[in-house]
């Protein structure tokens, strides 16, 4: 057994690529190892800006020697087709066997593949490594043709056991590998030789160089918090940051500066934004006031004057940066003084949300709409939700959100703010773009609910319109994660309305819009055939199409009700119950939420045949109700009283539907109890008799949990049932009777659930 150690030494790879090209270095070495024949007991890989390292302990010494045996063409076949399985062997003709097989004599050929030396098969995998490096980026130089993220310099490559350290021989495009490497660029750039990794790992942190990038983040963090707690300070963590400081450099010395009084009154977002992007500086916060009031900047050497000139240089740059974002928060003051956020927001009607869609303006017209709409639901002020709404993407136009775009919403706030806006419409101008992801946190201000929901409804309707709907694992336009947004705010709010009315209205507002755009023509006529036909709104499209066909029959149907168009367009804009204008696509929308939901729920624990069985039901558009069923049907199915039920169920509803596709009638006559002639028989009258007395007010209530737990009560009756009745008796009378008996079983089950749709 041996320990290898490979290190590629280059110039500086982006601190982004650095812990990918670990992971690969791993993967396509050790890969390459094993299925050459090599084994392994613990592979570990490392990076630092100029290098990638890898260390594998326990690596065999030989590949093992393989020996197969090979089928080839029957004898007496072509002789072609022995000459090629002769090549494909490395055989000759009296190397061969001939063997007895099911369909007469066939050769054999008995190969011996013979072991490898690990170093050979080391040589190999790593130059098809380099020469194979998935970089996302990579480039040449000199005259070579070796591609790299930035020039290549040396390759270590050993072999280390106790008696020594053997080279394992590479060249690639004339770097020849060896047993050294060099340190720290400015403090230790002299080379030196290792004999195995812990010899290497130490004699690099002598030379200024932390390997493990992990020890480095561990270092700048550790030494950045104390510099801060020595000043009765704190450190604004930043996970993100950390590990790109810490591919920025291989021996971290941390520095810590103060802000200029100047710049102390900019929002904490707007001083935390500037120094991460511009600077890659740490944010220092005072505990009591929770301003930002310091930075730590990590450089990469130690200096003579411990860093006083470095940190010098950086609070010059750092006062050049915050000057610009002095002017723009200065600027924008000044003008939402002057003009309020409307004002600021003018121009957005000059800017194209989507060629088909209209200007950001228009759009806040639409979700401004459809905010007051939905206000009363989620128990906002209907006046202010549109208020809200009207002014949340204001800030869009702002100097600091031109500079810092991952400041919009926060900057809408501390304008609305300024603006003199209630706090509501603030919070909402802030916090309307959440949830953002799986992880964000959920809004739960009633303002800012109605405005997010409009917010990314309008989204998934807007692009639905205009068939730009997510195919495969293309979603553009992140679709999918604005109606994840929409399910979370509806749930975590425990909002109930009708998702398929909302949507409609969301509809009912992209095209209204599209009377006022270059579609005003087509969706004239559009709407001219869907009220002179009676045919939904959506249809119409389809109907318009097939006409185009006959373009002399559309020309006289259309020109035939020209004269109407005026005033066909006002209804529109107001009868839309009689045009269905959005009813359809919202129809057609409602399922890509319901998928949505499914992946939701899953995640959550819920089967995915219990969600089927609850979107069979009615309601299936109000989330809220929908995931209280799923819930409770999900939790009755975990106790053995849920399973047997549902297996009892089952079994009720198989034997009926056989039954009635035999007889080709439906059992579906109330049973009578006087037909009962037997104890188990009359025990399920008086149990089903008191699971529906139980079981209609709970659905009633929509108290799932209380009418699950009735169903469950019908498990033993059932059960007894069956065991103790004949439902096919010789007796027509008793026959038809227990089938009704069977269909009332059916029927009070399906009143919670779809329960065909549960796997059993």
């Amino acid at each position: 057994m041996a320990d290898l150690l490979i290190e590629l030494f280059s110039e500086e790879i982006p601190a982004r690529m650095q812990a990918g090209a670990a992971d690969a270095l791993k993967k396509l070495v050790t890969d390459g190892l094993v299925d050459a024949g090599l084994t392994y007991a613990h592979a570990e890989a490392f990076a630092t800006p100029r290098r990638l390292a890898l260390a594998v302990q326990g690596l065999s010494d030989h590949s093992p020697t393989l020996r197969e045996e090979r089928r080839g063409p029957k004898v007496g076949a072509p002789e072609k087709a022995v000459e090629g399985f002769l090549r494909s062997t490395g055989l000759t003709m009296d190397d061969l066997s001939i063997q007895d097989d099911k369909k007469g004599q066939v050769y054999v050929a008995h190969v011996t593949t013979a072991g490898r030396a690990a170093p050979v098969i080391v040589a190999e995998v790593l130059e098809r490594t380099i020469r194979n490096f998935p970089w996302p980026k990579s480039m040449r130089w000199g005259a070579g043709s070796l591609r790299w993220v930035r020039p290549l310099h040396s390759i270590l490559c050993i072999l280390s056991r106790e008696d020594g350290a053997q080279v394992v021989p590479l060249n690639v495009d004339g770097i020849v590998s060896g047993d050294s490497t060099r340190g720290h660029r400015f403090m230790a750039p002299d080379a030196f030789s290792v004999a195995n990794f812990e010899d290497y790992a130490a004699k690099l942190k002598r030379a200024k160089v932390i390997l493990d990038p992990s020890e480095r983040a561990g270092h700048i963090w550790n030494e950045a918090s104390q510099l801060a707690f020595a000043q009765g300070l704190e450190l604004v963590e930043d996970k993100g940051l950390l590990a790109e400081v810490a591919g920025l450099v291989e021996w971290p010395v941390v520095l810590m500066g103060r802000i200029e009084d100047q710049f102390l009154d900019l929002p904490p977002e707007v001083l935390q934004t500037s120094m991460k992007e511009h600077q890659k500086f740490f944010s220092v916060r005072d505990p009591k006031s929770g301003q930002i009031v310091g930075f730590v900047t990590v450089a990469n050497r130690e200096t003579a004057d411990q860093g006083a000139t470095i940190l010098a240089g950086n609070q010059k740059v750092l006062a050049a940066r915050l000057s610009d974002a002095k002017f723009f928060w200065d600027n924008d003051l000044r003008l939402v003084s002057d003009a309020g956020l409307e004002g600021m927001g003018a121009g957005l009607s000059d800017v194209t949300f989507h060629n088909k869609l209209g200007s950001q303006a228009d759009r806040i017209d639409r979700i401004a709409a459809l905010a007051r709409e939905i206000a009363p639901l989620v128990g906002a002020d209907a006046d202010m939700a549109e208020q809200a709404a009207r002014v949340a993407k204001a800030d869009l136009r702002s100097g600091m959100v031109g500079e810092f775009p991952e400041l919009q919403g926060v900057m809408g706030r501390y304008y609305a703010l300024k603006g003199g806006y209630a706090p509501e419409v603030a919070d909402a101008c802030r916090d309307h773009y959440s949830p953002l992801g799986p992880s964000d946190d959920v809004p739960t201000a009633p303002v800012t609910v109605a405005v997010a929901l409009a917010d990314k409804l309008d989204t998934l309707t807007g692009f639905w319109a205009i068939d730009e709907k997510p195919t495969g694992s293309k979603d553009p336009f992140a679709l999918r994660r604005a109606a994840l947004g929409v399910i979370r705010l509806v749930l975590v709010n425990d909002v109930r309305f009708s998702l398929l009315n909302i949507l409609a209205s969301s509809h009912f507002q992209i095209w209204l819009r599209l009377y006022d755009t270059g579609y005003a023509d087509r969706v004239r006529r559009v709407a001219i055939i869907a009220r002179e036909m009676g045919i939904p709104f959506d249809d119409a499209w389809e109907k318009l199409k097939e006409m185009s066909e006959a373009a002399e029959d559309a020309s006289e149907f259309l020109s035939e009700f020209s004269a109407k168009d005026a005033d066909l367009i006002e209804e529109v804009k107001i009868e839309v119950g009689d045009l269905d204008l959005g009813q359809t696509d919202a129809a057609l929308t409602l399922p890509f939420f319901h998928d949505r939901l499914k992946v939701y729920l899953r995640d959550q624990g819920i089967r995915h045949d219990v969600i089927d069985a609850c979107l069979a039901m009615p309601g299936n558009d109000d989330l809220t109700l929908l995931v209280k069923r799923a819930e409770a049907l999900s939790d009755l199915l975990k106790t053995d009283d849920g399973e047997n039920l549902l297996q009892g169920f089952k079994r009720a509803n198989n034997i009926l539907t056989q039954a009635e596709e035999k007889d080709g009638v439906e059992y579906s006559f109330g049973p009578d109890p006087k037909l009962a002639d037997t104890d188990a028989e009359h025990a399920l009258f008086t149990a089903l008799d008191q699971a529906e007395a139980a079981i209609t007010p709970a659905m009633q209530a929509e108290d799932f949990a209380a009418a699950m737990q009735a169903m469950a009560g019908l498990r033993a009756p059932i059960d007894a049932f069956f065991d103790a009745v004949q439902i096919n008796a010789e007796n027509q009378i008793l026959r038809r009777n227990r089938l009704n008996l069977l269909h009332r079983i059916r029927e009070i089950c399906l009143q919670v659930a779809d329960l065909t749709k549960v796997s059993g």
